[in-house]
């Protein structure tokens, strides 16, 4: 038997928003794309054909199956720039077709604890971040005390157990493709209508708004799937038939945006990006962690498909989009509102969250400036991961 080695890499292990991930220097990593993704996912323990990532970092779910690379930026108004990488759990892949908006809440943390900006000693901390994968400025508003990044505090995020420090971020022009991101439109809405009729096999015509804010994002109600909008996760994950439906719609969202050359690509090879959403108005329910969701505390109601699976709050980038759509007259979010929102507080598995942004029609096409919402993040732990020598040589 051959004698194996292990090698280490200096690594972070944190919390931001409702995620988790590995953050990483991007010099610690190889340059090489192919031997990066390879290091990367014997990190977190994929591929895993037990689905579990029993032998890595990852959770074995989307939400904690990600890793991120922050460096220092040499872009023109930009403090660090932020790639972020969506691990498959059972395949060799490694996305990095788009941003995740609530480990974004960690990148400022992170720029600070591993030396990369300057921060006051008390007070607030403004971070500018470039995020690459997407092309897009992001504000962190980073509070500090004594020196450190203030961690602990007393804001409630529903889908995360603890109370932290808030973190507020802005968005900036999420729905402008200032062209360094992946190729996902050049506008809000890649094909030019607020919403389109997909025609998709085995489902059949299905009415979308196609959207380009924060990530691209694929946004029908739920009535015309035939639900109520108060499922929860484990109830959607039973009904495969339904997942199977909402990945097609999915993928048939990605062709029509620009996004993938066929459904099948969009599938085998795009599974981050565009993520499929649906909404439905206010209704009572009994969220996750037990607590009681009033209809007449929200203003509507939303539900998240994350790499094949419910999501078990909502993504940051899913709620850029929602507040982006609900800003914007002729979308399916505004529909299902009755009304165009600056703000807007949706009901999500987990229970509750408010976002708010600012959209301006121009010359027939309406621009999103800015979306802006609140996150926290944490250490979890720091020092070095291992992975085999051989990835490395």
């Amino acid at each position: 038997m051959t004698a194996q080695r292990q090698t280490s890499i200096p690594a972070l292990y944190m919390r931001g928003g409702t995620s988790k991930g590995v953050f990483f220097l991007p010099e610690d990593l190889p340059r090489d794309a192919a031997r990066r993704d390879a290091v990367l996912l014997r990190v977190m323990g994929s591929p895993d054909p037990y689905e579990k990532q029993i032998d890595g970092m990852g959770g074995a779910v989307s939400s904690t199956s990600k890793v991120v690379i922050v460096g220092k930026s040499e872009r023109p108004g930009c403090d660090v720039d932020y790639l972020f990488g969506q691990v498959s759990i059972d395949r060799p892949l490694v996305d990095w077709s788009g941003n995740c908006g609530n480990l974004t809440s960690a990148v400022g943390p992170f720029a600070i604890h591993r030396g990369l900006v300057q921060a006051p000693r008390d007070g607030v901390a403004r971070i500018t971040i470039w995020q690459a994968n997407i092309g897009k400025k992001i504000v962190a508003h980073v509070p500090m005390r004594d020196g450190e990044v203030q961690e602990l505090g007393d804001f409630v995020l529903d889908g995360v157990t603890f109370p932290a420090a808030e973190i507020p971020l802005e968005f900036l022009d999420p729905g402008a493709d200032e062209g360094d991101g992946d190729g996902s439109g050049s506008a809000t809405f890649p094909t030019g209508k607020r919403i389109d009729e997909l025609d998709v096999p085995g489902v059949g015509k299905v009415r979308a708004t196609l959207i380009n804010a924060g990530n691209p994002g694929v946004f029908v109600a739920a009535a015309d799937l035939g639900l109520t909008g108060t499922e929860l996760p484990a109830e959607l994950a039973k009904d495969t038939a339904l997942l199977a439906r909402l990945e097609a719609i999915r993928a048939h969202g990605a062709v029509a945006m620009g996004l993938a050359e066929s459904a099948e690509f969009a599938t085998s090879h795009r599974q981050h990006t565009p993520k499929v959403a649906y909404f439905a108005a206010p209704a009572a329910y009994t969220a996750s962690s037990g607590k009681a969701v009033r209809a007449e505390d929200i203003d509507l109601l939303a539900r998240i498909i994350s790499m094949g699976k419910p999501h078990h709050a909502m993504t940051g980038t899913g709620a850029v989009g929602i507040a982006a759509a609900a800003a914007i007259p002729g979308t399916v979010v505004s529909e299902v509102l009755g009304a165009t929102r600056s703000a807007v507080c949706f009901g999500h598995p987990s229970g509750v969250l408010r976002v708010g942004a600012e959209a301006r029609e121009e010359g027939g096409n309406w621009v999103v400036t800015k979306v802006a919402m609140s996150r926290s993040a944490r250490r979890l732990m720091e020092g070095r991961v291992y992975v085999p020598q051989e990835l490395l040589d």
